[in-house]
């Protein structure tokens, strides 16, 4: 429902079959291509869905861990309290060549300050999301796979939400369309949805948690 209001304001553009139309070079390369997965390792044989991609075609600027952190604390999260990491981290193949690899980094909202409201998160829950390189050999689009959720508090060790995939996916491209700023620099961000890349369901996806198997592109462009 939510993402059904977002394309009656013209936030987001009508669905797409995978495969976008690129401007120049690459906004990503399918994993499923190069043999890869949109869900990524979270133990027991499940995954959570990389339902967020920050297209190749975004600023160089952004595509970075850098660039991805004050790009994620213009629109309200920050890297994890005391930059202390609870839990293993999550693995991902983007079809890319590199096999399955290890987030790069990880990020929670951060209610409104960068410095300590990461903390606050992880006692009350809320958005946070992983971040893994598609930059392979052999899909080398520097794009940006992003697995978003809404989590549950400490007290329900971090589950998900019912429906977390879905609606964590919501918040962060709510929060980043438009433009936002950080640290000196402006971001310009459009989205368009995704289909094709990923089933809807719940079937090999974490806490069986059912998505509705959409994906959504954004498009930054820092100045």
């Amino acid at each position: 429902m939510f993402v059904s209001a977002l394309f009656k304001l013209g936030l987001l553009a009508l669905p797409a079959v995978a495969g976008v139309v690129k401007r120049a070079g690459v906004a990503y390369y399918d994993p499923a291509h190069g043999g890869g997965s949109m869900l990524d390792n979270a133990g027991d044989g499940l995954g959570e869905p990389l339902n967020v991609i920050i297209s190749g075609e975004s600023s160089s600027e952004v595509l970075n861990e850098a660039g991805i952190i004050n790009f994620a604390q213009a629109i309200g999260f920050s890297t994890e309290c005391l930059g202390i990491h609870l839990g293993g981290p999550q693995s991902a193949n983007l079809g890319d060549g590199n096999g399955w690899v290890n987030q790069t980094i990880e990020m929670r909202e951060d209610y409104g300050s960068t410095g300590v409201g990461t903390c606050l998160e992880s006692l009350i829950g809320g958005n946070h999301f992983r971040v893994f390189v598609q930059n392979g050999t052999s899909a080398d689009s520097g794009a940006l796979f992003l697995a978003v959720s809404k989590e549950e508090d400490v007290e329900e060790g971090h589950t998900i939400v019912p429906n977390g995939y879905d609606i964590g996916r919501d918040q962060f491209v709510t929060a980043a369309l438009g433009t936002t700023s950080n640290n000196g620099v402006t971001y310009t961000t459009t989205a368009q949805n995704i289909t094709g890349l990923m089933p809807a369901g719940s079937a090999g996806v974490n806490h069986n948690i059912s998505i509705d198997g959409i994906v959504t592109l954004l498009t930054v462009t820092a100045s």
